[in-house]
């Protein structure tokens, strides 16, 4: 059965590098891979770092729990570690079920959205 994702990218190092590398290990991972227009916006902790924030959307056969697995093995893939953050990937959707309920609220994920096909 086909589910319906979508998927937060966002990084503050690098960012164009890991956003476009992240994006075409998600085309592989995924089906019907969608994005969003990338943007910038400041960290929200005032630290005064700028992210590069895409959404994908697109469709799987994968579970969520075998989606969230891959999704860290690709953000471990990139050298992150919880000191160093190369790359975020968070799955904020899986069919009707959200995930990071306050993240829906962020401009960029309202500004992404309307850039999307669903």
């Amino acid at each position: 059965m086909k589910h319906r994702v979508i998927i937060a990218l966002g990084s503050a190092y690098l960012q164009a590098v890991h956003i476009q590398w992240a994006a075409e290990r998600l085309r592989i991972l995924l089906d019907d891979c969608t994005f969003s227009k990338r943007l910038w916006t400041p960290d929200i902790k005032g630290t005064g770092k700028w992210y590069m924030n895409q959404l994908a959307y697109a469709t799987t056969t994968l579970s969520v729990d075998e989606l969230q697995t891959a999704l860290k093995e690709i953000e471990t893939s990139t050298g992150r570690t919880k000191a160093h953050i190369t790359i975020d990937l968070d799955l904020m959707q899986y069919d009707q079920q959200r995930y990071h309920e306050k993240d829906w609220q962020r401009d960029y994920i309202i500004r992404c959205q309307s850039s999307l096909p669903y």
